[in-house]
């Protein structure tokens, strides 16, 4: 023991790569918050990837407009308002559709909130046919817009 104690100073470096060893496997293997919205594009790329293509057909098309999320008071001074003043997060667009695939019928919706460009709603009406693409192996995880692709006739 007394030799432990009299070399003390050759262990400080292996004390020290150890610390940092410590929390490098801290940061590596932490969970990592997910952006919601990052997931939603991650799962269009794959869908848009993966997918087979099958005939549906739009059942409507719905302006919802979000709740404003509840701030502690003491960040209630830093949110940052919209234009018109209010603190409300920005409109969701839900498309909602249907499609058939080996006789089960599925009846979905998909937030395309920000690809409103892309899903040309102008010409979007109910009732409209339009090509879904769902995943072989969950036929029920489909998408009906993506970010390079729009089923929409």
């Amino acid at each position: 023991m007394k030799l432990l104690l009299a070399n003390w100073r050759h262990y400080v470096p292996l004390a020290g790569a150890a610390l940092v060893a410590l929390i490098a496997a801290y940061f590596l293997f932490r969970k990592r918050v997910a952006d919601p919205n990052e997931v939603e594009r991650q799962r269009r790329l794959y869908l848009n990837k993966i997918g087979r293509i099958v005939e549906g057909q739009v059942l409507e098309i719905v302006d919802k407009p979000t709740e404003p999320s509840p701030e502690p008071p003491k960040r209630a001074a830093k949110s940052k308002a919209a234009p018109n003043g209010s603190t409300a997060a920005p409109d969701t667009r839900l498309l909602y559709y249907t499609y058939s695939i080996s006789g089960v019928t599925y009846e979905t919706a998909q937030d395309i909130s920000g690809m409103e460009e892309r899903a040309c709603l102008d010409h979007a009406v109910v009732g409209q046919a339009a090509s879904v693409k769902y995943d072989p192996s969950n036929p029920s995880n489909s998408i009906l817009i993506a970010d390079d692709w729009s089923g929409l006739h």
